[in-house]
């Protein structure tokens, strides 16, 4: 599986865009949410990727924030969605937006994305609505040549990905101390304190 890449931004042609690599061109399919935040032709570019394997072609997608890759990643595996209209949500539609959609149950809104009709949306909402909330908080990548950040995002995804909820992992951030400048150093600090907070209360 191919991560990330990480290149100079030759090309937009949405939905289209092309990377160069170390002299390799790679063509990336990206949704509109990405798309409209990328940098000039010239700039250096990173994007988190996800690549897609059929019989008769590989397409590569790629993405400006986790939360995005991480929602194309779960829209796939609900049953008549494929990446197209994956692509597509992403491209109507944010992270959060999406989200709300889930917990309202508002299948009018999906219904307005292109190729989703109302049994679709039906369906996302049924699959998907008690797993949005960890794709939330949809923060940029820092770039290469850009200042350090994006440590606490980092921070909140691992902190969800050991199993905290969306809910505990921004309180545990909300109490780490200013100053700290990595993600590591965020996460000890995030996770020292529940531990101390624990002790405290037996």
């Amino acid at each position: 599986m191919i991560g990330f890449i990480r290149g100079l931004l030759i090309e937009k042609t949405p939905p289209k865009v092309l990377v160069d690599v170390h002299g390799v061109g790679y063509e990336i399919d990206a949704p509109m949410s990405t798309f409209f935040n990328l940098p000039n032709t010239g700039a250096e570019l990173l994007l988190l990727t996800h690549l897609v394997v059929r019989e008769d072609q590989h397409t590569l997608y790629g993405f400006l924030t986790a939360s995005e890759r991480s929602l194309f990643r779960a829209l796939i595996k609900v049953n008549g969605v494929g990446a197209k209209m994956a692509l597509g949500i992403l491209s109507a539609v944010s992270v959060d937006e999406f989200a709300r959609c889930m917990q309202e149950e508002d299948t009018a809104a999906l219904c307005k994305v292109p190729g989703v009709g109302r049994k679709t949306a039906e369906r996302l909402i049924l699959d998907m609505r008690d797993r949005v909330e960890p794709l939330m908080d949809s923060v940029p990548l820092s770039q290469p040549g850009a200042s350090a950040g994006g440590t606490s995002h980092e921070a909140f995804h691992a902190l969800v990905s050991l199993g905290y909820k969306a809910s505990e992992a921004r309180k545990m951030l909300d109490g780490v101390p200013e100053g700290l400048e990595t993600t590591e150093q965020i996460l000890q600090a995030a996770l020292s304190s529940t531990v101390s907070d624990k002790v405290r209360s037996k």
